[in-house]
């Protein structure tokens, strides 16, 4: 039967079966838990009636401001706001930046009121600078609501949200382009093969990613989008991460072995997101997605936090007409031709590595701050050249031409907390790979293996690592505290021995062998699978080293 009263604004005849009531008509349950099981099931996915009242409820219950306009708002401002023109030749707010309304099966009624609902929010909002995903969130809950006054309501709501552990939508351009770093970063730990053949294709592989809002909130189809919309209402911002990694891995797995052009990637996977009806249903696609075992929700809140305080240290904040991501352009081209050498990697292997690192480090370029054929073969001079660089990363050539190395997160500086005595540190960013004689990479054993640990509380204020190559005794003023071992529950510390230095030899990697191992003159070093990586060993066993290098990162508008 249909629902007059929330299909006012819709082209019934696009609708097809969506618009009828097929599923069960009441939601009695309260428990949360069970709730997430109901949404993620679409347990009134099927219930037009019912999917109206589940989003009643749940905007009802979302903490806000003090003061957020409602319904009664919306009637007082909208005649002066739209006047006497036509809603179908309304301009859209420019917080959407160009961004389509999407159609989701609207009427020219219901396409209309999208837009004056869009004038009065960006009247009622004025903070708001930058939400390219708003309209089709309107679009979306116009569906599910009696009028123009209800549906401006539900989406004032979700914006005026204060609840801080609760992130719903970006609405600034420096939260957009944090997520886009964040997502990734996690495309890079969670969508390993996507991401490779990502970098292979793309020049600019975190102008794929910044499309990643896109993929859900305009080309999804209406039954999908619904879908996700559903689960995001009740889990929050985190079911976005998990469904746009699930879209990538379809699409990698429908295009891998296919030729794919630099210039037509993010249209390719646009075109993919649009006609995703052919490859997966919405439970494959949700099926997909919470089977990703994602860090916790605060563990991708700090990070997304570190990837913020980056953009503003390097003065990414609004978007500039004239500009927009160019500044990050040479992000995943940091490693040019004519200004780097190793003797260790060439461009190319530097770039591979390069795509490895955290987002808002590959906004760096290298620095070459040890080489033991210019600095000599000492451990102590090593250090030295590093002390106050953080992160760095470690190159290691053995004189059977394999080559292997470290990404390592934290400053060799925190060796001397230890007292002389031989003591790890680090966090789980770390990683070790081998380039020589083939690639591979091995994060922290917890990243693939979550069920070793369970997340612990955190404190509000947590110390961080600083961005750059500078130091600060502030710990205000440090970065990171993402993937720090305090925050987890571990079994034992050998699921935690990143890294640890002394006089005589330097480890990464610990608990029943060690990664890398090298003496304290640079001479002799060893490899073996070991707890912290579960890595296989990254080279001979025992090697004898031809040459070791140190990179840091460089702000390119320091130089």
């Amino acid at each position: 039967m249909d629902s007059p009263g929330y299909n006012c604004f819709v082209d019934r005849d696009k609708m097809d079966a969506a618009i009828q009531d097929l599923g069960p008509k009441e939601l009695s349950c309260t428990d949360l838990q069970e709730l997430k099981q109901l949404a993620r099931q679409g347990y009134w996915a099927q219930s037009h009636a019912l999917r109206g009242k589940v989003y009643q409820r749940l905007i009802r219950g979302i903490p806000c401001r003090t003061v957020t306009p409602d319904a009664s708002v919306y009637s007082d401002i909208v005649g002066k706001i739209v006047g006497k023109h036509s809603s179908s030749c309304l301009p859209l707010p420019e917080f959407v930046d160009n961004t389509q309304v999407p159609s989701y099966c609207l009427n020219a009624r219901g396409e209309g009121a999208v837009r004056k609902i869009l004038l009065c929010i960006a009247n009622q909002f004025p903070d708001i600078s930058f939400c390219p995903a708003l309209p089709a969130v309107v679009a979306l809950l116009l569906h599910y609501s009696i009028d123009e006054a209800e549906c401006f309501e539900k989406a004032c709501r979700i914006l005026a949200c204060n609840d801080p552990g609760r992130r719903l939508i970006d609405q600034s351009f420096l939260a957009f382009e944090s997520s886009c770093m964040t997502f990734g970063d996690l495309v890079n730990k969670y969508c390993q093969a996507a991401h490779k053949l990502m970098v292979a294709v793309s020049e600019d592989i975190l102008q794929v990613y910044a499309d990643w809002q896109r993929w859900l909130f305009g080309e999804l189809p209406l039954c999908y989008f619904a879908r996700v919309f559903d689960v995001f209402l009740v889990e929050g911002y985190k079911v976005l991460y998990r469904v746009a990694l699930a879209i990538l891995k379809f699409f990698h797995k429908v295009r891998a072995g296919q030729p794919l052009a630099s210039d037509s990637v993010k249209q390719d996977i646009r075109m993919f997101v649009k006609d995703i009806a052919k490859t997966v249903s919405p439970e494959k696609l949700l099926e997909k997605a919470f089977a990703i075992r994602l860090f916790s929700r605060k563990e991708i809140q700090l990070l997304q936090m570190a990837n913020e305080k980056a953009l503003k240290q390097k003065g990414i904040t609004v978007k500039q007409k004239s500009v927009s991501l160019s500044k990050r352009q040479f992000v995943h081209l940091a490693v040019h031709a004519e200004n780097f050498h190793s003797e260790i990697v060439s461009v190319r292997e530097m770039r591979d590595i390069w795509s490895w690192v955290p987002e808002r480090f590959a906004l760096c370029q290298p620095l070459l701050l040890f080489s033991s054929l210019q600095h000599g073969y000492s451990l102590a001079r090593f250090y030295f050249q590093c002390e106050g660089h953080e992160p760095t990363l470690l190159l290691i050539k053995t004189t059977q031409k394999e080559v292997c190395g470290a990404y390592l997160s934290t400053d060799w500086s925190e060796r001397n907390k230890f007292g002389g005595k031989l003591g790890f540190f680090g966090t789980g960013e770390c990683f070790v790979f081998r380039l020589q004689p083939e690639v591979q990479r091995y994060e922290w054993v917890v990243i693939k293996h979550p069920e070793l640990t369970k997340p612990t509380p955190l404190m509000a204020a947590e110390p961080t690592a600083p961005l750059s190559h500078s130091t600060s005794s502030d710990p205000a003023d440090r970065l990171s505290p993402f993937l720090a071992t305090r925050h987890f529950n571990l079994p034992s510390k050998t699921e935690s021995m990143f890294m640890a230095g002394g006089s005589d030899c330097l480890i990464v990697g610990g608990g029943g062998g060690q990664a890398l191992y090298i003496d304290g003159d640079l001479n002799r070093g060893r490899t073996s699978h070991c707890d912290t990586f579960n890595n296989q060993p990254l080279c001979s066993e025992n090697f004898l080293i031809a040459a070791v290098e140190a990179w840091g990162f460089q702000d390119p508008d320091t130089q």
